[in-house]
This record gives structure tokens, sequence and C-alpha cells, in this order.
């Protein structure tokens, strides 16, 4: 006999905002100075030295952090990125990781995952590569570090360029090394559900002063206006009026508000303490589900800051998803895909220039089998419980 459950919400993103973000947005209003100014300035600084990398550069959303990044790489002076060459990527991750690539001309060359963790297996790389292969990208799925080590030496002993991709997973570690920090550029998002949210916003660190230089500039407009000097990208001309508005590079206007560097000085202050409180209830879902054969769920890698919960119904039990989530969405239990699916089984792809390696065997099963429930910085025992619940009295 199936037992009645009583509904107790549970819902795939939650605000993670106090009294200290909504002063914050309060002393902006006060200052009367919105767009992007001292806040976002300050916020850099403090990002930059909390995840201990020389520069920052905010702008406004983590897609726009990714395209900066692609960006940037084209307009290096030695050895830039070119159109037709090629870059390895995971077969899962949203999709503006790999919308930038072919907005540049890159070839992408997709590799599958690992099904215990989600992140790409490392063990395939060697397939992916071909002498045009020049960027390696990395991506920490939901919380979970990917191989960032194993990638930053497989790049740096092939000659290549390491993106790290690391909007799911801020505060996350590897081996004491915070997620987010092992690439030659490496990204952040700000989005409402994500572990700083800012409204919107996101984030690129380097210790490359040129990228910063470059990331700088096309943030805004491509002007040389907020690139400080002396720069390698260009030489300043004894005339200040027409230096104010000099224009050297195709750039964007991704630039941030003042509320949203406000607001992320007072998400960075509570960060650790949130990343425990994700990682509390990671430990409670992990004692519940682990040893159950029916369901698969991540190997920890390092140590996650717990974007969320993916499950994989164990596809040898022959499971109906479709069955569980009615049974998740009576219970008012919110869930999604796991990040964006297996990028190969998007509509997107007939205009990328992109080619598998290998049959993707697992990317398929996480999109055909797999979803994500939510985690939020707060106590989430009895809302676990009852996910748990649930998941073993639909699947039998």
């Amino acid at each position: 006999m199936t037992t009645m459950i009583e509904p107790l919400f549970f819902d795939l993103a939650a605000s993670s905002w106090d009294d200290a973000e909504i002063h914050a947005i309060e002393e902006v209003i006060a200052s009367d100075r919105f767009t992007m100014g001292t806040c976002v300035a300050e916020f850099e600084e403090a990002f930059a030295r909390y995840f201990g990398k020389r520069f920052a550069v905010m702008v406004n959303s983590g897609s726009s952090a990714n395209l900066l990044s692609v960006a940037s790489l084209f307009f290096r002076q030695e050895k830039p990125l070119l159109r037709g060459d090629e870059a390895i990527v995971p077969a899962i991750a949203w999709a503006t990781t790999y919308h930038p690539l072919q907005q540049y001309g890159l070839k992408m060359r997709i590799v599958d995952v690992e099904l215990e963790t989600l992140n790409i297996d490392v063990s395939e790389l060697e397939k992916a590569l071909t002498p045009r292969t020049r960027l390696l990208v990395g991506v920490s799925i939901l919380g979970n570090p990917a191989a960032l080590d194993l990638l930053r030496n497989f790049a740096d002993s092939h000659g290549l360029i390491f993106m790290e991709d690391n909007c799911e997973s801020a505060d996350a570690e590897l081996g004491s090394q915070k997620t987010g920090t092992f690439g030659d550029v490496s990204t952040f998002s700000f989005f409402f559900s994500h572990h700083i949210a800012t409204m919107e916003g996101g984030m690129v660190l380097t210790d490359d002063e040129e990228l910063y230089h470059l990331l700088l500039a096309m943030r805004a407009h491509g002007w040389t206006r907020d690139i400080p000097r002396p720069s390698r990208l260009f030489k300043p001309k004894n005339d200040d009026f027409n230096e104010s508005y000099r224009f050297i590079l195709p750039g964007y206007n991704v630039r941030p508000t003042e509320f949203s560097g406000a607001i992320g000085l007072r998400q960075l202050q509570k960060l650790p303490g949130m990343t425990i409180a994700r990682r509390k209830n990671l430990a409670l879902f992990k004692k519940l589900f682990s040893g159950d054969e029916r369901f698969i769920i991540p190997r920890e890698n390092g140590v996650s800051s717990s974007f969320s919960f993916p499950v994989i119904l164990n596809p040898a039990f022959g499971f109906d998803r479709n069955k569980v989530f009615t049974a998740l969405g009576e219970a008012s239990i919110g869930f999604r895909m796991i990040t964006g699916g297996n990028i190969m089984r998007h509509d997107v792809v007939k205009y990328y220039d992109i080619e598998a390696v290998g049959e993707l065997t697992n990317a398929n099963i996480a999109h055909d089998h797999g979803f994500f429930v939510g985690n939020h910085p707060r106590d989430l025992a009895p809302q676990i419980n009852r996910f748990r619940q649930v998941m073993d009295e639909t699947c039998r």
C-alpha cells in the first residue's frame, strides 16, 4: 500500500538574502550611482583576494563571463586562438559554455563524462586531441570538482589554454585549492540559485595581466578608458578628449550594476557559512541514498560545494522517469535536468562545428535517466528526508 505524504515544499531554488543584502541595495540607492562603480570594484578586489588570484573582472552574468573569457583569448598578442582551432569540451555543461566557442569559430570536440561524478572523463582526453587542439574547457558540475589537477596537467603538457567554467561550483575545493583557480581564465555565475546571488552577475578570474586588460576593455565597448596604464594593448596619445572614447577591440557592454557589486560583497562574506550549510545537507543526502543500487548519486571528488542533489535512476532497474516526475510534482518537490544534459542532444548543435569523441554513453544515461533537486544554504533535513521517502515509494 502506498503511504500518503503530506505536502512539504522543496523548491528548486530559494533566496539566500537577508537584511544585509536589502541594506546594500538601499545604500546604492542613497548614493545615486547605479552603473558600475566603487561597489563593483570593491567586490572584484575582495573576490580575487578570497580565491587567491591577481585579477577579477565582474560582468552581468556567468554567460557573459564565458563570452569575454573566450573573446580575450583571441586578442592576446602571443599565440592567440584562431578561427578553426579546436576545443575539447565535456558533453555535459550549460548552453553558454558552448555558445561562445561557436560564436568565435572554434570546432568543439565533445568528450563523455564519468557517470559517478558527472564531470569530464579524463581517460578520454587523448582520444580527443588533434594537431589543431588549442583549448581545453573544464567544467565542475553542480558543485562537484572536476579532475582539475589532471586537466591542468594535460593542458600544460600539450601546450593548451585551460579555461575553467566554475559557474556551478563556487567554494568547492580540490586538494585544498579552490575550484575556479586552476584555469588560465576561470568563470563564475551569481544567478539567483547559485552559491553567490547578486540578482544577475558573473566574474572572471585570471593571473594574466594582459588577459585582465583585454577583459576590462571588452566588458565596456572595447574602449581604453578602464584599462590601467601602462598596458601592452595600446600606447596612450596626448589627446585627453579623444583618448576617453578610443576603441581598440570589438567589445560588448556586459557591465554589472552597482546593486550587484554591493550585494556581492555581502554574499561573499556569508559564503563560507553558506557552504557549510550546503555540505551539511549533502552529508544527509549521501547518508540516505548511498548504497542503494536503484540510484546513482555523484561520488564526491575533493570537497563539493553542493549546488544541488543529482540523481540518476539506474537503467538496470527500468524505472519510468516520468512516473518519478509525477510523484515529485505531487509532493511539491522541484526538479530539473542535470545542468543542460548532453549538448549533442540539443537542436542548437546544427549551428556548431562539433564532433563527439566516442558514443557519449554516460552523458546519454544522465540525459535520459537523471535529474536534480535543489540544495540551499539552510537546514533542509525535513525536505531531504521527504524526497527520499517519495523516491523509495515510487521506485519499487
